[in-house]
């Protein structure tokens, strides 16, 4: 039976970094051994455990028993430094952006949408190694934990925040800057995928420049759309084209209809004139 990467081993692995990248608030160092040891302990540990992974999905894609598997771990440690830099700029962004947030630790702790970024950035950097599987199985688990789907292949700039988060989704190709922030339900996604294998590697999902806001439930598709620096997308926003910078869009109010409740019958619904009109 041909060998694959193990759900479990990428979850564990998971975990690990974050509490590599933040012993602070993850670690669980124990009392005989001092913090530096520990640290350099759990690393040994991702870099065991990821090698192993990474072998194991290039000798089921490629055939090959000897792969850069130790190449790609140890990049992937030696990033970390600067990921842990990316992250924290993340949860500024996010107790900055958040009126509800308390401190930029319970971000970091508690947040669907940083642990969501947490796990883009490092499953981002597996992919530009062209690890086959391993990214996008570290990006399905975010999003079975958070609701938020993350293509490990888009591009994401500094201090990105995602607030409460549920149903967001960011295609392959995405290009995003920085000081950018989403709400959720938005899916910035392709305009039409009817053409299958053929679009690969083609730009089809959009571009965000620096300090956009993107309120909930928008829609912005397409790979030639770029909303421009400092724009503003208002709610359920449908955008096939591009906005300039510093542009509000937002849609028109929609129109409410109010009926008195004397008009609900014992049943609970209105009464028949109102289901029933001539045509």
């Amino acid at each position: 039976m041909t060998p694959y990467p193990k759900a479990e081993a990428i979850v564990s692995i998971i975990n690990h970094v974050r509490a590599a990248v933040f012993p602070e608030f993850f670690g669980e160092r124990s009392a005989s051994a001092s913090p530096a040891m520990w640290h350099a302990s759990l690393l040994e540990e991702i870099h065991q455990a990821l090698t192993k992974e990474i072998e194991i999905v290039f000798r089921t894609r490629e055939g090959n028993a000897t792969s850069c598997g130790n190449t790609i771990a140890s990049y992937l440690i030696n990033s970390l430094p600067g990921i842990r830099e990316l992250l924290y700029k993340d949860a500024q962004a996010g107790f900055d952006g958040d009126p509800a947030a308390q401190s930029v630790e319970e971000v970091i702790l508690l947040y669907p949408g940083f642990f969501a970024v947490f796990v883009h950035r490092i499953a981002h950097l597996l992919f530009l190694q062209q690890v086959p599987l391993i990214p996008r199985m570290m990006s399905e688990y975010a999003h079975s934990i958070t609701g938020i789907d993350i293509h490990p292949g888009a591009k994401i700039g500094e201090a990105f925040f995602i607030d409460h988060g549920t149903g967001v989704v960011i295609g392959e190709t995405t290009i995003i800057g920085n000081q950018v922030k989403l709400y959720q339900g938005v899916t910035l996604g392709a305009l039409s995928t009817k053409k299958g294998q053929g679009l690969k590697n083609v730009k089809r999902h959009p571009t965000i420049q620096d300090n956009v806001t993107i309120y909930a439930g928008a829609s912005i598709l397409g790979g030639d759309t770029v909303i421009g620096e400092g724009a503003v997308i208002g709610g359920n926003a449908f955008i096939v084209k591009s906005v300039p910078a510093n542009t509000t869009v937002r849609m028109l109010s929609p129109e409410l209809q109010y009926q008195d409740s004397g008009e609900i019958n014992s049943f609970g619904f209105p009464p028949l004139d109102v289901w029933f009109y001539e045509i």
